[in-house]
């Protein structure tokens, strides 16, 4: 069996995958341009492709005659033809749940962070004012507790609930907004979104992209926002409008934002949220929540485990 990796940088170097070898002959890339993609695919005409963000459509199946499976390195499989790998017989195999908790991690990261002012107090001590303060302590900058506040979530999956309950454990009160308008069996009200902008504190998005969820969050809903509040972005990048929330931020219609997620990745050189240099208004990580070096390792290990059900003929995590 031939196994064709053609994004591995996408998971990792630092990822062991030599059990792959074990499956078969194995070729791998780092990256792999549109144009490097397809004839790389032809030249190796692989049983099995393993890819992240490399688009697998119509021209790309048909470069590769023996393609039986694509293993898919995420849970969203939008960048695959999924109707024509299906009229060519062509497994497709995803992996979920892998990056729960670290996802979940890395959202109270950013939230901690802008709520607890960390930049200013790390940049007041290292700057030496510090040295110069009359007093043992320095309130310069007023931050506040987490028990009390309430917590808005939008879209509460397995992440979101995640969030949850960690939230509630750190005294908030927890409300979320169902973007679908299903109402679920959980000890959290939901709250029509208007209501939902108006009573949270902090707000973190957890959601997938779909026609319901596209530019939610824009220059009305921020005008409905406490202006103390703080947002989190975890879900997809077009659930905020960029533009807006630059504007929301530099005239103070909320307070900050914190980002692992942007409208288009990498982040253009003219995103305007690049003007907000106070790290205390807002932080943005390069999509790097899901990313934990366990959850990576948890990803490889299932999509191996998926390609070796696929040679048993398992069908293990089929998406078709």
């Amino acid at each position: 069996m031939k196994i064709l990796m053609l994004d591995s940088s996408t998971y990792g170097e630092d990822v062991n995958v030599d059990k792959f070898y074990g499956l078969g002959e194995v070729k791998s890339y780092q990256t792999s341009t549109r144009q490097e993609t397809l004839e790389r695919t032809a030249e190796f005409n692989p049983d099995v492709v393993i890819i992240n963000k490399i688009v697998a459509d119509k021209e790309f199946i048909d470069c590769a005659p023996a393609l039986k499976m694509i293993a898919e390195t995420a849970t969203g499989y939008n960048n695959i033809d999924i109707n024509y790998a299906k009229e060519k017989n062509i497994r497709v195999a995803n992996v979920a749940g892998y990056s729960t908790d670290s996802v979940v991690q890395h959202t109270f990261a950013l939230g901690l962070y802008l709520i607890e002012k960390m930049n200013y107090y790390d940049n007041y001590v290292k700057s030496g004012e510090y040295a110069e303060c009359p007093i043992f302590s320095h309130f310069s900058n007023v931050f506040h507790e987490l028990s009390g506040k309430t917590w808005g979530i939008v879209g509460l999956g397995t992440i979101g609930k995640g969030v949850a309950k960690i939230a509630s454990d750190f005294g908030c009160k927890v409300i979320y907004y169902s973007a679908s308008g299903k109402t679920q069996d959980v000890p959290y009200e939901r709250e029509a979104f208007d209501e939902f902008l108006k009573k949270s504190d902090i707000i973190s998005i957890h959601a997938p992209l779909n026609d319901k969820t596209n530019n939610l969050f824009n220059k009305e809903a921020f005008d409905k926002m406490k202006t103390s509040a703080v947002l989190l972005n975890l879900g997809r990048g077009p659930i905020v409008n960029d533009a807006d929330l630059t504007e929301a931020l530099e005239q103070g219609k909320i307070a900050a934002a914190g980002l692992d997620v942007l409208g288009k990745e990498p982040i253009e050189k003219d995103n305007p949220l690049l003007r907000i240099k106070d790290s205390t208004k807002l932080v943005i990580t390069p999509h790097v929540a899901w990313g934990t070096v366990e959850a990576r390792t948890r990803l490889m290990d299932e999509v191996y485990e998926n390609i070796a059900a696929f040679t048993k003929g398992e069908a293990r995590n089929a998406v078709v």
